[in-house]
């Protein structure tokens, strides 16, 4: 969930009133959120470097830290926060946003989308706010929505990035295009040296805040980039804007364009960003509309941004079915209007109501969303509470009953239980055991927030060895398991994966106890009903052959095979650790390990 830091005081004068910490928290409760913490900037600063590292510089303004869901765009300021609190508390109701023509004697503002930024960054979107009164308090909240924006919904500004500019600096129509970086150059935001785009690159690679969005272009023969009509750079989306449109305190006319790889997302990026400041307009929610034209008519021409709002329904007995309520149609209209939802029953259907879903609401995919809404508005807590209509008796799912099995006969063989994270970096995964990547097992997370937590773990080894790595100070020797899941690609599958139940066990003393490793596989697999067998032989059961797996020391590890109805496969491995694959989890003393899949055993 998103972390909104917000304005104590700026928040409480929107409200109309003052809380105390429990009144706020019971309120952000009921509506959904929730209070983190009631703190100020220079008092987390101290928890987090040190008092004597914290100068009076920093604010002591007292903000509360507000938790809000992940697909609540719409709660990620000052703005829409206070806004819905009012609404919800019926102290206000839901604006009504309107389109508004341009000042007397101008025309609507152009932007015209060249063919060659389909190979870049395709769509954009765009609008304007005329005669808006900023303060340090709400420019802030703008510039603080727009990182929060960029980090949620836009996905760290691959899918959307959001460029706010001056219009009084600027002279339309505008231009969107994808240039050579060599054929771009701009002074960069709160910078005074022209750069080309090859220069801005490098000059921006060491930045904590913009050099981790340098990869989304860098590597691309052409750089997307906005011009006015006089050739003056707005922004090379999406790593930073031109200082000659920077917006101040004392900027009136705001342009905001919105460049996307993905249009909806851009339309609801956008929508948010008007919607939450559209306020501070001389004439508050009006938004001025700008023209986009494709000249390779990849989109129709058309005027951004849309903020009709949309119509959906949803069937009253689905919802007081899900809420074990007998609410009436207009009872829950009147409970949907609490949350920002205008609603009223439908004309043609009894059973059913029709919602009309602001633009701030993008959300609202499903009746589902709305049903979810109304048990908001109700109160989780005044929900009634109903035993199951139906007597059942529950037990575990047969592989988790043999996990259990498993764990119990490690921990009597007197080995201790570990419980690393199913997430590794790709090196941990593959390199550091000496394993290549095929390219087609692993699953990879998208946007991994730290090298870490790049891949889903296809062995429980690297997490026992990390945990081995935490606790070597230990005395002698250590004997530490795992029973749990990895997952590896599969195409036959609905969602592309599918979990390997697994058993891990290492050795680790000051000779290799390769003994103690095979002395507990033995163990395991007799209380699992497998008995050793010959490999030559038609029995059920298990048999092991030396191997060549380069996790293991060169002729110190052996394969296991299990042959049950007449089919054989094999089903792990063990030996002793390579001291490479030692020496890369930082472990300085001979270790044997131990794994297997379970599943074969159900």
């Amino acid at each position: 969930m998103p972390t909104v830091n917000v304005d104590k005081e700026e928040l409480y004068t929107a409200l109309g009133r003052d809380y105390t910490f429990d009144e706020f928290m019971d309120l952000c409760f009921n509506f959904g959120i929730e209070l983190e913490e009631d703190t100020s900037p220079k008092e987390m600063a101290i928890r987090e470097v040190g008092a004597h590292k914290v100068d009076d510089t920093v604010s002591d303004r007292p903000i509360l830290k507000i938790d809000i869901p992940a697909n609540r765009y719409d709660l990620l300021c000052h703005e829409g926060i206070s806004r819905s609190l009012l609404i919800f508390q019926g102290k206000a109701k839901p604006p009504i946003y309107k389109i508004v023509s341009p000042p007397a004697g101008q025309a609507l503002q152009k932007m015209i989308v060249k063919p060659e930024t389909s190979a870049i960054r395709p769509f954009i979107v765009c609008a304007v706010l005329r005669n808006v009164k900023f303060t340090e308090l709400n420019y802030k909240n703008f510039i603080d929505l727009q990182d929060k924006l960029h980090m949620n919904i836009c996905r760290k500004r691959s899918l959307v990035a959001i460029g706010t500019h001056d219009l009084e600096a600027l002279k339309g129509p505008f231009t969107y295009e994808a240039l050579a970086p060599k054929d771009i150059q701009f002074v960069p935001l709160n910078q005074e040296k022209k750069m080309n785009a090859e220069e801005l690159m490098t000059f921006y690679e060491s930045d904590k805040h913009l050099g981790k969005f340098l990869p989304i272009i860098r590597e691309s023969p052409v750089y997307p980039i906005i011009y006015d009509s006089t050739r003056q750079v707005l922004s090379l989306p999406p790593i930073i804007n031109s200082n000659h449109s920077k917006i101040t305190l004392d900027t009136k006319n705001v342009f905001i364009e919105c460049t996307a790889t993905d249009l909806t997302k851009g339309k609801i990026v956008l929508n948010t960003m008007v919607a939450m400041f559209s306020e501070y307009c001389a004439e508050p929610f009006t938004v001025e509309p700008v023209e986009v034209i494709y000249e390779d008519n990849r989109q129709p021409a058309g005027v951004t941004p849309d903020l009709s709002s949309r119509t959906t329904t949803a069937k009253i007995d689905y919802i007081n079915s899900c809420t074990g309520l007998k609410l009436s149609p207009d009872g829950i209209c009147d409970l949907l209007n609490k949350m920002s939802l205008e609603a009223e029953p439908s004309k043609e259907d009894k059973n059913e109501i029709v919602v009309k879903v602001p633009i701030t609401r993008s959300d609202v995919l499903h009746q589902c969303d709305i049903m979810e809404d109304v048990a908001i508005a109700y109160g989780f807590n005044n929900l009634p509470h109903t035993a199951p209509s139906v007597s059942t008796i529950g037990k575990p799912y047969p592989l988790n009953k043999l996990a259990d099995v498993a764990r119990l006969e490690l921990a009597l063989a007197g080995w201790s239980e570990v419980c690393p994270l199913t997430l590794c970096s790709h090196d941990e995964n593959f390199a550091f055991l000496r394993q290549k990547d095929p390219g087609n097992i692993a699953v990879s997370l998208a946007h991994p927030k730290t090298a870490e937590y790049q891949v889903v773990r296809t062995s429980l080894l690297p997490g026992v060895l990390k945990t081995l790595k935490e606790n070597k100070k230990h005395s002698l020797p250590i004997k530490v398991f795992e029973v749990g899941d990895t997952a590896i690609k599969d195409d036959a599958m609905e969602r592309r994966s599918r979990n390997i139940r697994k058993v891990c066990a290492t050795y680790s003393n000051k000779t290799s106890g390769l003994e103690q490793i095979h002395g507990l596989l033995d163990r395991v697999l007799q209380m699992l009903h497998s008995q050793p067998t010959e490999k030559d032989g038609n029995g059920t059961g298990y048999w092991i052959e030396e191997s060549s797996n380069s996790t293991y020391f060169p002729s110190r590890s052996a394969d296991i095979y299990l042959r049950q109805k007449g089919e054989t496969r094999v089903i792990g491995s063990f030996g002793i650790l390579h001291p490479e694959v030692l020496e890369k989890f930082g472990i300085n003393f001979p270790t044997s390990a131990l794994e297997f899949d379970l599943e074969p055993f159900l």
